[in-house]
């Protein structure tokens, strides 16, 4: 039982505060008045007898008990909203068959929880999941091989498909850990370090590539790797440094001790994540797909991202319906 005073309603207060270090926007994040965060924090460090916040500075920083009490607050809320996600049951019974196509980028968290729900929802149909690159999946979707795509977005219209944008994923610079000590002057220090790059088959090199061209920005031309664990991992063993997003980031979770992130010290740039279905299909199953996908994605991704890498708030987030 929670100690009088501390309520889901203060945590989610509390997180947003923690985030942004401002009341207005905590109060744009969590739909309160600004008076309303005010009193909701209050009611918080009242009920803890303790300051959360630095009242004297602004943005507002965490004291050291709000650091602690952060922690726990993030793994609390993120718990709730993944039990939220797996709760609310898609009725997808009357079904024959769906097939369904993801980017692996979603393979570590997403993927097998969203099959997990999809599965409790499709009792009576013929279900097919994939994983692919964003190039297969649309071409897949053209083909019509899949039902429903969720694949980085080019922004093209395409004839016969409906797009439904789910997750804003800025562009960030990885590097080894340590290479960096001045994020003001990332480009100076990485000199001597070559850019590590996707394969340029791939949409997420093409992107890449495009910006640093329209940037007029050039790079030594030696490496160009296929494989995204293996681009992190070389970059894990200080042999170059790598464009990427927190998507990709996140999936490398083994290089995290050996790698470090930041933001694009030039112009930044980021791409969307999508779900794109046959438009002859009624719209309230790749609705209903998208909004659960969204909630997963807030959960089990970008949460935790920002909680890594809290300049990612704001930057990296759900794209509401």
């Amino acid at each position: 039982m929670l100690m009088k005073g501390v309520t889901l309603r203060g945590l989610e207060v509390f997180e947003a505060l923690a985030k942004s270090g401002s009341v207005a926007q905590a109060a744009e994040i969590t739909g309160l008045s600004q008076p309303a965060v005010s009193q909701q924090l209050r009611n918080l460090e009242k009920a803890l007898s303790s300051d959360l916040v630095d009242h004297g500075r602004r943005p507002m920083v965490l004291t050291s008990a709000g650091r602690s009490f952060l922690s726990r607050t993030q793994a609390v809320l993120s718990e709730l909203r993944l039990a939220q996600s797996e709760l609310t049951v898609m009725d997808l019974s009357h079904l024959p068959a769906l097939s369904l196509g993801l980017i692996d980028d979603f393979d570590n968290d997403l993927t097998p929880r969203l099959a997990t729900i999809l599965a409790d929802s499709l009792t009576q149909c013929r279900f097919k999941m994939v994983t692919s690159s964003s190039h297969d999946i649309y071409r897949a979707m053209e083909a019509k091989d899949l039902h429903i795509g969720i694949a980085a977005s080019t922004g093209e219209l395409r004839s016969g498909v409906t797009e439904y944008p789910l997750v804003e994923d800025p562009f960030i610079l990885v590097a080894p850990r340590g290479a960096v000590t001045a994020p003001e002057d990332i480009g100076s220090q990485l000199n001597h370090l070559p850019l590590l790059r996707y394969a340029r088959d791939q949409l997420i090199s093409q992107q890449i590539e495009s910006h640093l061209t329209r940037s007029k920005l050039e790079f030594e031309d030696r490496f160009e790797i296929g494989s995204h664990l293996a681009l992190m991992a070389m970059v894990a063993r200080r042999i170059g440094w790598a464009i990427t997003t927190p998507l990709g980031y996140m999936r490398a979770v083994r290089f995290h001790d050996d790698i470090d992130a930041f933001a694009l010290p030039f112009t930044g740039f980021s791409r969307r994540i999508s779900l794109f279905s046959q438009s002859d299909w009624p719209d309230t199953v790749p609705l209903e797909v998208a909004d659960t996908v969204r909630r997963l994605v807030q959960s089990q991704m970008i949460t935790p991202a920002v909680n890594r890498l809290p300049w990612l708030a704001g930057q990296m987030r759900v794209i509401d319906a």
